[in-house]
């Protein structure tokens, strides 16, 4: 193949790509008495990272794997399941956040679940149904980014020095409020996207 074709065939990358954390995480699917459930965990309080947070599972990519694999390996850990009980249906979308990270979810069913999780990382889990995203509209609060420059920055480099008019620019926090849980940020935003892709590709149908 000419390399023009490889070109007109290539995923795009990110440009800066290489200063972002890289996430994975499973959104997933349960069965309970034919209705279809998002499996949130609440993290531990004894984690040094966002303790008492309500997330779903996953982590940081390790070298030698890839996206999907990290992603189920991190619910294999943290829900105690085996890889065998784990359906990844593909990738939902990508977040990237303005703090330097990016996550990558998978959307996916676990099977024969029985509320099993590491006591190590995990204080619960949480239930929540799929009908719920679809039908209730988020809280949603916008949150403005400070642009802050080094002192040394060269102002004298650029158009209008320290009077330069910089983009402002902000971003929405999501709130669901689901019975005593608050879902929101990141979590909240990666659950209001995987259900619409749910919906639209009748992917709530547990494969055989």
């Amino acid at each position: 193949m000419r390399k023009k074709e490889v070109f007109s065939n290539r995923r795009p990358g990110i440009i800066g790509e290489g200063t972002f954390r890289q996430y994975a995480v499973l959104i997933p699917m349960i069965h309970i008495s034919g209705n279809t459930y998002l499996l949130f965990e609440k993290r531990s309080d004894e984690l040094r990272s966002q303790p008492g947070e309500i997330c779903f599972p996953g982590g940081k990519l390790e070298p030698g794997e890839n996206l999907q694999e990290c992603a189920v390996r991190e619910t294999v850990e943290e829900l105690k399941v085996s890889p065998g009980q784990i359906d990844v249906l593909g990738p939902g979308d990508i977040f990237v956040s303005p703090f330097n990270l990016i996550i990558h979810p998978y959307i996916g069913f676990i099977r024969d679940y029985q509320d099993t999780f590491s006591t190590d990382e995990v204080a619960e889990v949480i239930k929540v149904p799929l009908s719920y995203f679809l039908c209730q509209s988020p809280e949603t609060y916008v949150n403005r980014l400070v642009s802050e420059r080094q002192e040394n920055f060269p102002y004298e480099w650029i158009p209008g020095g320290e009077k330069y008019p910089w983009v402002k620019g902000s971003y929405d926090i999501l709130f669901y409020r689901y019975e005593k849980w608050i879902l929101w940020g990141m979590t909240a935003l990666m659950a209001k996207s995987a259900a619409n892709l749910i919906h639209e590709y009748d992917l709530s149908i547990e494969p055989d």
